[in-house]
């Protein structure tokens, strides 16, 4: 992608470290799992029918949790990650002005660096969690360290890659604006049997949410060549199956959360080609 180092976004919240008020520690001598350690929770809590990611946050069982920050509230940033905040800096404030030209009204969600754990509206979470949107406090949390896990371990390397992971996140705090997240919410909880298939309609959207903005930077020529195969190599390297089946050898589709690396692609492709949200509508489609 095209894009100069302008500093940190104002909507960027820096918790690297422990710190700025609200994040924590595992104690018993680090803690952080990255994406791999996800997956072997993943395939512990199918296998056993128990909670293993309650070991990684506050459950009884797990490790010993301080609540307190570290010291020095941030983190002292080496170059390449100072360059890599200004990177996710220039993608959060772009995909955001992005969406105030196509919905009027639109407010901005902030983004939360931090490393290993973090304290969320939403409740704790470890990095092995991944990326995540929090409705509670409009908020989008990344560790960093899952950029080096989506290129080392997924196959999935470049800059574009890293930044449709984030405007996937940007996507969800549209459909907390849009009420779509509140909607998908109640029925849920009306009907439990359609939480999976919900949710994988809600994460389509999201993608394909990413592939507007991502529209967006092709017509302003901010795109290089190779970044779209990029956005779309990301899409698939993270579908449920494709999760599932490095996980754990074989593939459920009854229990996916965010749908087929086929599916994460069309939809992306989707929202890319059309550049209008008016075609993310998953929730009226009957084939994905």
């Amino acid at each position: 992608m095209k894009w100069n180092p302008g500093g940190r976004s104002e909507n960027l919240e820096d918790r690297r470290g422990s710190g700025g008020g609200g994040g924590f520690r595992l104690g018993g001598g680090g803690g952080k799992l990255g994406l791999g350690g996800f997956l072997l929770l993943f395939v512990l809590s199918i296998v056993f029918k128990k909670d293993f990611f309650a070991l990684v946050g506050a459950g009884g069982g797990g490790p010993v949790v301080s609540t307190q920050p570290a010291p020095g509230g941030g983190a002292s940033a080496s170059p390449e990650e100072e360059k890599m905040v200004q990177f996710v800096s220039f993608v959060l404030d772009d995909t955001q002005a992005t969406w105030k030209k196509l919905a009027p009204g639109y407010r901005d969600a902030k983004l939360v660096l931090f490393t290993d754990a973090v304290d969320s509206a939403c409740g704790q979470a470890g990095s092995s969690t991944g990326p995540f949107y929090c409705p509670g406090d409009e908020k989008v949390y990344i560790d960093l360290g899952f950029f080096n896990d989506l290129h080392e371990r997924f196959q999935a390397p470049g800059d574009f890659a890293q930044a449709y992971v984030i405007a996937h996140e940007i996507g969800h705090h549209m459909q907390k604006l849009l009420g779509v997240e509140e909607k998908v919410r109640r029925a849920q909880q009306s009907n439990p049997r359609s939480e999976n298939e919900l949710s994988v309609r809600m994460e389509l959207q999201a993608d394909c949410f990413a592939g507007v903005w991502g529209n967006s930077t092709a017509q302003r020529g901010i795109l290089e060549a190779g970044d779209v195969e990029e956005g779309l190599n990301a899409a698939s390297a993270i579908g449920d199956d494709r999760l599932q089946k490095m996980g754990r050898g074989r593939v459920s589709p009854e229990s996916f959360t965010h749908g087929s690396s086929e599916q994460r692609v069309r939809w992306f492709r989707k929202g890319f080609e059309s550049g209008s949200p008016n075609a993310c509508d998953t929730f009226q489609v009957r084939d994905l």
